[in-house]
């Protein structure tokens, strides 16, 4: 059998994607779900879609809920490319630019870890680059790769780049750069302004995080025509249907919804903040809807498992760089006390446990 498989993807290790639990006592933190509702636009188009429009394949190249892109990021309809969520906007940037005889893929380590599997499915090279011990950058002298994948804030450690560091590193680079914003409705600063300036910048984003909208799939990305019409040429055929398109749409309209949950969200993640300081946690000054902790002793492997032991999911990555830390979705403040309420249990016994 293994020989009607490709020699690279037998010895690839995908994507491990968050535990999905089910069930009315789940404390679910840990794949940075939006724990508010999305638009009420949305309930109503999807009252409102014809059902006969289903028997039609959808627009192939999301002519309107590009246009209201366009419209809101003041830029040309010809600067967006509309994906299957943002991961499938970042897949096919490796395909477009990316030789694979020879290419080669960067990204931050720790960073999204589906980086490193996609370059892997195109068999080309990674080249990683380290953050430093407080998780910051600086890229090595003569660094080169084909596409270099920086996330804007990172996750997992939350953290945002400045922006005029990351403008110094586009300007010195020789290849494509794609800014991957899943988070920026959540933090300080944008970089989109870099995609109309640069002919060698692409900014992605979704309507997962900010939008309360993963379960659409839909993303985009920005940037010189040039490099977006090499997206579409190699992107497959009906790839963002009907539903998704038309539900974008509306809430990308909706202004007011998406400024009202991310401020919910900041305001919980400040509170999640104060109650983990309280208890002994290190936590990094987040710009995004979740939050990179160092705990306290009984350590991060453990609290994650006695955590998980009391139907509370959030996330522990294994390694040198990430074994220490936990990634924590803000939820409400309701799921935020719950947390809490599950680590005072678990560090009152691992105090008494000496």
């Amino acid at each position: 059998m293994k020989n009607l498989i490709r020699k690279s993807v037998q010895a690839l290790d995908g994507y491990v994607p968050g535990e999905q639990p089910q069930g009315s006592d789940v404390v679910k933190l840990n794949t940075n779900e939006n724990p508010w509702l999305c638009s009420v636009e949305v309930h109503d188009i999807l009252r409102e879609i014809d059902m006969a429009a289903l028997a039609k394949y959808p627009d192939p190249v999301c002519t309107e809920v590009r246009k209201v892109i366009a419209e809101n990021l003041s830029v040309g309809i010809g600067n967006i490319f509309a994906g299957n969520g943002s991961d499938e906007v970042l897949a096919l940037c490796i395909r477009a630019f990316v030789e694979r005889d020879g290419g080669s893929v960067g990204f931050f380590d720790p960073s999204y870890s589906l980086y490193p599997v996609l370059a892997n499915i195109e068999d080309v090279e990674t080249r990683p680059v380290a953050l430093d011990e407080n998780f910051g950058w600086q890229m090595p002298d003569g660094y080169e790769s084909s596409v270099f994948f920086l996330t804007n804030p990172n996750a997992p450690t939350s953290l945002l780049f400045p922006k005029e560091k990351v403008e110094e590193f586009v300007c010195s680079f020789p290849g494509v750069v794609v800014i991957d914003e899943a988070y920026v409705d959540f933090a300080s600063e944008t970089c989109m302004d870099l995609a109309t300036q640069y002919k060698n910048v692409l900014v992605c984003r979704t309507l997962s995080k900010s939008y309360a909208l993963a379960g659409i799939r839909f993303g985009y990305c920005v940037g010189d025509k040039e490099l977006i019409d090499a997206l579409y040429k190699i992107k497959d055929s009906y790839n963002v249907n009907t539903l998704t398109q038309e539900v974008a749409r509306v809430a990308l309209l909706d202004h007011g919804t998406m400024e009202a949950i991310t401020t919910a969200v900041k305001n919980s993640r400040k509170l999640m903040t104060e109650e983990l300081q309280a208890l002994g946690f290190d936590v990094l000054p987040s710009e995004t809807n979740f939050l990179w902790v160092k705990p306290p002793k009984p350590g991060a492997k453990k609290i994650f498992e006695e955590l998980k032991k009391r139907n509370v999911y959030i996330r522990w990555f294994e390694g040198d760089r990430t074994g220490d830390y936990l990634r924590i979705t803000v939820g409400s403040d309701a799921q935020t006390m719950l947390l809490v309420e599950a680590l005072e249990d678990i560090l009152g016994k691992g105090k008494s446990d000496g």
